[in-house]
This record gives C-alpha cells, sequence and structure tokens, in this order.
C-alpha cells in the first residue's frame, strides 16, 4: 500500500508566484526583498486555510536562499532550499503557539535567538496560531521582538489578530490575507485535475469552492474526499451527494410554482426535500441565495456576481427574464423573515410552509385581484345590481387583461336624493396596477388589504350611504369596539380615554397615562377598525396625554403601629407620659 499525500500537503506552493489569491501580499514581500527594505518582524493574519503559514515559509526559504532567481523567488536547489524542503534546516524555526503558550516556551525561544545562524544570513523563527500565548508569555516576548539581533526575524501567524495585545501589534508589520475567492478556487482545483488526469465538471468544481468559504485547504480536503467517493470521474451529481447538497433544479422549481401560483407543487417539493434528509432552513436559505442570483441576472453590472457553471448561467438567464424584480424581492423579504423567526417556530415545518405559500400567493396581490371584503365591509357595500330585462339589449362590455379588476361604472347606477353629482366621482382608468413596493406583501399585510378595499369601495358607493365622522359616530364606533374586545387590556384603557374628530382624517385621542397611550399605539388593530367602518384608508390618530383624565387613585388608610396608637392617646391625655416614665414603658415600633 503506497502513502497517500493529501493535495493540501502535495500541492502546497513552494514559490512566492503559487500562493493562490494573495498577490497583494507575495508582491509586497518581494518588493521589500528587492529593496532591502525587510522588517524584522511580521504578522500574517486572516481566515483558515488562506496561505499565511505557507508564505511564511516561503519567506524564510528566500531569505537563506544562496540562488535566488531574478524576481525573488527561491531556487528549491541550493544546500538551504533543500534542508528546508527536507525539515533540516537548523535556521527556521517554528513554533506551535496553541501547544506551547507559556513563559517558559518564550525563554526557551529567546535563548535561541542569542546564536547566530551556522549557514546562511537569517535566523527564522515562525510562531503559528500566536494569538495563543498567554499575558505573560507575551510580556516576556516584547524586548527580544522589539530590538532583535540583525540575523533574526520573526513571523507571526493568527486567525485573530483581535486577541493579540497592542504592544506586540505595534512592533510587527501587518499582512491581512483575504478569503480566497471561488474563481481562483476552481483554477486551482482544474490544474490539479489535469496533473492527477482527473476529470471535473465545471458544475462540480463550483460547488466544491462555494462549499470552502474561501479557504484553499478545505477546498483540496473536499477535492480528495469526493476522488475517493468517484474516482477519475467528478460529476455534478456526486459532489450534491457526498456533499449533502441540494440540487439547484429544486430551486428553479420552487420559482417556477411562485410564478405559475401552484400551492400544491410547492408543498409537494417541500415535503420531497424533507422526505431526502435534508433540514427546512437548509431549503429555505437555498431559495432564499437562488433568488438572490436571479436578481443579480437583472442587471448586466452585477453578473459578475454570479459564481455558476456556464450549464447554470443560462437556466439563470431563461428564469430570471419571467420573473418580475419585484415579486423577486419580496420573496427574498419573506424567506429573510421566515429565516430570523425559524429558530423560535415550534412547529418549523408549518412555520416554512406558511412562508412559502405566501409566496405563491405574490403574484396575485401583484396583478392588484379585489379582496374579498369582510363582514364589517360587506354590510356597507352596496347591493348587487339587478340583471337589465331580457328585451333590453345587453350593453357592451369591454374585454380587460386577465387578473385586471372590473371597475364598477359609475354612470349606470340610478342617482340618489342626497348623493353628490356624478361628475364629482371620477372611475379609476382602466391602467395597468402599479406593482407595489416588496415590503407590501411581506406578510400580506391585512391593514393595506383593507385600505385597498376601502379605496375601492369609497369609489363604488354613494357617499350618502356612508357613516358621517363626527364625535358622535366616533364614539359609537369607539364603545363598539371595546364591546368586542372587551377582555383584552386595550379596551380597559380605551374606556378611560376621549377620542375627538380633529379633521376629515385625523383623530385625536387623549389618555390620563403614558401606559395608556404606549398600548394604543402598539396596536394597529382599534386604526384598522376605524378606517374600516368609516372608509377613510388615510384616517390619522394621534395620541395625547391628559393629566386630567388620569385615573382617581383612592387613598388607603395606614396600618397603625402600637407606637402611632400611643402617640395619639398620649395627645389626648398628657397623663399617659408620666405614666410611661414611671414604668419605664416603651412601645413597640
Amino acid at each position: 500500500m503506497s502513502k497517500f499525500i493529501v493535495s493540501a500537503r502535495k500541492y502546497r506552493p513552494v514559490r512566492f508566484d503559487e500562493v493562490v489569491g494573495q498577490q497583494h501580499v507575495s508582491q509586497t514581500l518581494k518588493n521589500a526583498l528587492q529593496t532591502d527594505h525587510l522588517a524584522h518582524a511580521f504578522l500574517f493574519c486572516g481566515p483558515r486555510g488562506v496561505g499565511k503559514t505557507t508564505s511564511a515559509r516561503i519567506l524564510a526559504k528566500v531569505l537563506n536562499c544562496q540562488n535566488r532567481t531574478a524576481d525573488y523567488e527561491p531556487c528549491n536547489q541550493c544546500s538551504s532550499c533543500v534542508a528546508f524542503n527536507n525539515n533540516a534546516s537548523l535556521n527556521i524555526t517554528e513554533l506551535d503557539a496553541a501547544s506551547n503558550n507559556s513563559v517558559d516556551h518564550i525563554r526557551a525561544l529567546t535563548e535561541q535567538v542569542r546564536f547566530q545562524p551556522q549557514q546562511g544570513e537569517y535566523k527564522v523563527f515562525i510562531i503559528d496560531e500566536v494569538h495563543m500565548l498567554s499575558t505573560q508569555a507575551f510580556n516576556a516576548f516584547l524586548k527580544t521582538l522589539e530590538e532583535p539581533p540583525s540575523y533574526a526575524v520573526f513571523i507571526l501567524a493568527t486567525t485573530e489578530k483581535h486577541k493579540i495585545i497592542p504592544t506586540i501589534l505595534s512592533r510587527c508589520q501587518i499582512f491581512d490575507f483575504k478569503r480566497i475567492q471561488p474563481h481562483n478556487i476552481i483554477e486551482h482545483l482544474q490544474g490539479i485535475c489535469t496533473q492527477e488526469g482527473i476529470t471535473a465538471d465545471e458544475e462540480a468544481l463550483h460547488i466544491i469552492a462555494q462549499k470552502a468559504d474561501g479557504a484553499l485547504r478545505d477546498a483540496l480536503s473536499i477535492f480528495d474526499r469526493i476522488v475517493s467517493f468517484s474516482g477519475d470521474r467528478i460529476t455534478y451529481e456526486a459532489v450534491i451527494e457526498n456533499l449533502n447538497v441540494l440540487d439547484y433544479d429544486y430551486y428553479f422549481r420552487a420559482v417556477d410554482y411562485v410564478l405559475t401560483e401552484d400551492r400544491a407543487g410547492m408543498l409537494l417539493l417541500f415535503d420531497e426535500v424533507l422526505r431526502r434528509g435534508f433540514d427546512e432552513d437548509l431549503f429555505l436559505n437555498g431559495l432564499a441565495a437562488h433568488v438572490r442570483d436571479l436578481l443579480v441576472c437583472k442587471d448586466p453590472a452585477t453578473l459578475k456576481l454570479l459564481e455558476v457553471g456556464e450549464r447554470l448561467r443560462t437556466r439563470y438567464h431563461q428564469q430570471a427574464a419571467i420573473a418580475p424584480p419585484d415579486l423577486l424581492l419580496t420573496v427574498l423579504d419573506l424567506a429573510n423573515d421566515c429565516d430570523l423567526h425559524f429558530k423560535v417556530a415550534r412547529n418549523k415545518r408549518l412555520h416554512v410552509e406558511m412562508s412559502l405559500l405566501r409566496m405563491v400567493t405574490i403574484r396575485r396581490a401583484f396583478r392588484n385581484e379585489p379582496v374579498h371584503l369582510t363582514p364589517a365591509l360587506a354590510d356597507t357595500a352596496p347591493a348587487a345590481a339587478p340583471l337589465p330585462p331580457a328585451d333590453e339589449s345587453p350593453q357592451e362590455v369591454s374585454e380587460t387583461a386577465p387578473g385586471t379588476p372590473m371597475e364598477p361604472d359609475l354612470e349606470e347606477e340610478p342617482a340618489l336624493e342626497e348623493t353628490p353629482p356624478v361628475e364629482e366621482l371620477q372611475p379609476v382608468p382602466d391602467a395597468a396596477p402599479t406593482p407595489p413596493t416588496p415590503t407590501a406583501f411581506a406578510a400580506l399585510d391585512m391593514g393595506s388589504m383593507l385600505a385597498e378595499a376601502a379605496e375601492e369601495l369609497e369609489a363604488t358607493v354613494p357617499l350618502g350611504d356612508l357613516p358621517e365622522l363626527d364625535d358622535e359616530t366616533l364614539r359609537g364606533a369607539w364603545d363598539a369596539f371595546i364591546l368586542e374586545h372587551k377582555e383584552t387590556t386595550l379596551a380597559l384603557f380605551m374606556k378611560q380615554a376621549l377620542p375627538l374628530v380633529e379633521g376629515d382624517d385625523e383623530l385625536k385621542v387623549k389618555l390620563g397615562s403614558s401606559r395608556a397611550l404606549a398600548s394604543l399605539r402598539d396596536d394597529s388593530t382599534l386604526i384598522a377598525y376605524l378606517r374600516e367602518v368609516f372608509a377613510r384608508p388615510n384616517l390619522a390618530m394621534t395620541l395625547e396625554e391628559d393629566e386630567s383624565l388620569k385615573p382617581v387613585q383612592t387613598k388607603t388608610k395606614k396600618r397603625l403601629t402600637a407606637k402611632d396608637k400611643f402617640l395619639a392617646m398620649r395627645d389626648k391625655n398628657p397623663a399617659l407620659e408620666e405614666l410611661r416614665r414611671r414604668f419605664d414603658l416603651r412601645p413597640e415600633e
């Protein structure tokens, strides 16, 4: 059995040019070598698996290389480079601060600094995971780090720069390593596939790069696992099966169900995902990422943010072309809202299913279809117009687009004596409705639906049939709401309030306490009820605290102690004080 070497070690860079995605660090170090402006202490910080320790080893090798190349790369052929590659170099010391974090370990390190290099010009000390050192170890290291010998170079590496004390940071030249972009990881994996004779689908490498989350070492570990699973042919299906990743096809189907308003299809799709063993939040977050990619396809300037293969890129363009951006934004907002409340939901499946059903009903709301009125609105709605007699010729009816609400013809209604002239009520023109903002349907807000219904009612019902808004009718609606919600705290506060009409669409409510004011301000059912009763969608309510309405608090009698009773009796009969002194009596407190 041959000794297998993982790809992260086998293909570890040995030159600055081979370091993936960190050209800003490599070029700065090479320029410092070229101009002889090399610092004595470096701090390499950044996420895991992005090349910090690898860059430190390459720099240490270049410093003692006897035959540097013209672009200041190690030759990997001289005795110093060969000794380093064989882990036999005496001039380069590596210390793992995670397990050697005490003061004694740092003192042993500073003792080695005193000895000059036996071969080469520099003695390099690489301290990995330096943030794990204790505070005492940091303090013991300060003086040596600030004024080392001319031949000593310190390279510190860490993933958590915020844990390093400021006195150490001020003595180092800091280099920030960034996460490696997916396209750089894919290019590196394609190079390894070429050397190993492996055939890999581009979509499969995209999945590996996304799963690695910017860490090349993680990508190489996943790559080795996939090769062990599928052999010399890496396919997209093998990757999603091995990594337990949902296929993109599920998300394309989910958006199709939203566009076609297929509630049954959406629920069956979600059930299929759960039966395959995936969690609810995994599907929800994947759907949100898919919708985000569809929005990216809408603008040519953001196409570079779409990190998928060419085959999937074509499918994204096709679906994005038929999906309105406002609808996609609303779906994304619903998915985000569901994700925020997912952890506290007891029935998580039902919680996600409700959000998916809301997504399916968005398109109907965008078409501005009429909303079923509540019983309160239905009572004030006009009766249906009678059908024309058979002997009369039917009037021509204009064809409307599917889903467009039918506007009633106000001129055909019989005029009432108290009804204003018909000319004042202009019918709404038959035009395409303006798409609402995404947040308008984020939770299918009932208040906005009632407002739309009230606007439609106001345009169709004669104004004489609507209740007039004055102090008397307002008080009647106020008492009706209290009677309907008599078991709530809100109703208790409303009994002590004084509602007044300030204008056509403005109410003022005076309250006796700040607690009652906060209760009415945080509850939106009252204003929605008043808007519904008076058919005024723009009705506003201002709250004001009035001291005169503050409830009168009855004074409670103070419980008298024995001392209080004695003092009261002494006031009536002073002789009791002489009696108390003679017998040295002391009443209890």
